[in-house]
Order: structure tokens, then C-alpha cells, then sequence
């Protein structure tokens, strides 16, 4: 018996080690953006301070979902969005916590404003202005609605 409870306890141990943790777009919110100058560009740009929740989230496997946007197929750059194209971050309708930049191993034939979940790996990006804040890498997707 005392085996038994051993194991159950180191198998409840490990699968929460390799879990995914479920996030919203709310959970990507909590952050707040500072001017920061940057000589390299001799500009200044906003940059994001991020929660203590969403330090928490750094490193750790997520899933998140949204609509599917291409930035540079051929270069193999996408992006999640929490609105479709028309609304999206580029347009000027949400700020820089509205999206994700996703890393793909491969090229993806999904279209723009597919409804996706994606899981990867969080990177908080707070010093490449020529990166998105959110950064999941090694994603996996799952088509859950054509457009």
C-alpha cells in the first residue's frame, strides 16, 4: 500500500511538471508599457512591464486561442491575434498584448482569421523591438474554426 501511494504521488508530481497551462487573452493584459530608448535605433519605443502572473507563465507550456494571421509565410512568420485581421493589432484596434508571435518548426497551411489553439512555449520579450512581447515557440495547432 505504502508503495502504491509513493508512485500515485510521483505520477501526479511529473504530469503536472508537463502540463500545459490553459491562458486567456485577459491573462496576457496584465501588463503595462514605458518609453525606452533604444540607440541602436536612436528611437524610443514602448516597452512592456510585465505582470508578476505573467512572469509566472515565462518558460512554461501554453494554450491560447485565437485567430490564425500571416505575417511572412514564406519566411515562415505568423501570429495569434485575439481578433481577426480587421480588428487586429496592426490596425489599430488592440494594443501590443493582443498578439503572439508564433514559431513553427515548418510552414502552416492555415488561412487568415482561421480560429486556432495553440500550445508552445512562452517567451516574454521585452528588449527585441523587432519581436512581439509574446512569443510562443515549438507550437503545436489545432484548427477549430475555418473563416
Amino acid at each position: 500500500m505504502k508503495n502504491n501511494i509513493i508512485i500515485l504521488f510521483y505520477l501526479l508530481t511529473f504530469s503536472s511538471c508537463f502540463s500545459q497551462h490553459k491562458i486567456t487573452w485577459d491573462d496576457l493584459a496584465k501588463v503595462k508599457f514605458v518609453e525606452k530608448y533604444f540607440p541602436a535605433y536612436d528611437e524610443s519605443f514602448l516597452v512592456p512591464e510585465f505582470s508578476e502572473s505573467v512572469k509566472a507563465l515565462e518558460g512554461k507550456t501554453v494554450n491560447i486561442s485565437g485567430y490564425f494571421l500571416h505575417i511572412s509565410p514564406k519566411d515562415k512568420l505568423y501570429m495569434l491575434s485575439k481578433g481577426p485581421m480587421s480588428a487586429c493589432f496592426f490596425c489599430g484596434v488592440g494594443g501590443p498584448e493582443t498578439a503572439i508571435e508564433l514559431q513553427f518548426s515548418e510552414r502552416q497551411n492555415l488561412r487568415t482569421d482561421d480560429i486556432v489553439s495553440v500550445t508552445g512555449k512562452l517567451k516574454l520579450n521585452a528588449d527585441d523591438v523587432e519581436h512581439f512581447n509574446y512569443i510562443l515557440t515549438d507550437c503545436e495547432i489545432k484548427l477549430i474554426e475555418t473563416n
